[in-house]
C-alpha cells in the first residue's frame, strides 16, 4: 500500500499532519515538552516498541521539531529537546488537551492539570483572535484564500470554494 504524501497538499493541516498526525508523534512531543528527554525514559513512559520509538524520534528530528543531543559516550546516549518549531507545537498540544479534557476525559476528569506560571492559576488553552482577543468559534470566522491557496489533490473542493477556480 502506498502512503499518501500530505506534504504536497496546499493545506497547513495536511502538511502538519504529515509530521505529527500519528498518535505516537503527539505523545512523544507531549513527553518531551513535559521534560522527558532520554530515549529510555520516553520508551518506559510510552511503552512503545524501541523500533517504533526510534523511527518516530528520527522523523521528529528530520522534521525539525526535536534536536538530538549526546549526553553520554560509550555507549553514545542521546537526549531529545524541543526546537523552536517544536516549542511552537506546544499550544496545539494544549488545545488538543483542552478538547480531550472536555470530550474524552471520562468520569474521573482530566488526567493532567495545566498551571500558568505567571498568575499561578490552573488554566486550559483557548484559541483567540490575535487582534481583539475574542475567543474564536466556528460561527465567528470565515475563511479566505491565502497566497498559497490553490485547488488540487487534498483540497479540490475547499480550494475551489476559497479561490473560485475549478479544480485543474
Amino acid at each position: 500500500m502506498t502512503r499518501t504524501d500530505f506534504t504536497g497538499i496546499a493545506c497547513s493541516i495536511a502538511r502538519s499532519a504529515a509530521i505529527v498526525g500519528d498518535p505516537w508523534m503527539l505523545l512523544i512531543m507531549r513527553d518531551v515538552a513535559l521534560g522527558l528527554h532520554r530515549f529510555d525514559d520516553l520508551q518506559r513512559d510510552l511503552g512503545a516498541a524501541t523500533n517504533v520509538l526510534s523511527q518516530r524520534l528520527e522523523r521528529l528530528v528530520e522534521g525539525g521539531l526535536l534536536r538530538r543531543e549526546r549526553y553520554a559516550q560509550r555507549p553514545d546516549r542521546y537526549g531529545y529537546h524541543l526546537t523552536e518549531k517544536g516549542a511552537d507545537l506546544v499550544p496545539v498540544l494544549l488545545a488538543l488537551t483542552a478538547w480531550g479534557d472536555r470530550w474524552e476525559a471520562g468520569e474521573d476528569g482530566p488526567p493532567l492539570i495545566v498551571r500558568h506560571h505567571t498568575c499561578g492559576n490552573d488554566t486550559h488553552a483557548t484559541v483567540t483572535c490575535h487582534s481583539c482577543g475574542e475567543k474564536l468559534t466556528p460561527d465567528q470566522i470565515t475563511y479566505h484564500p491565502g497566497p498559497g491557496a490553490h485547488p488540487g489533490r487534498g483540497t479540490a473542493l475547499i480550494g475551489t470554494l476559497l479561490t473560485g477556480h475549478p479544480d485543474e
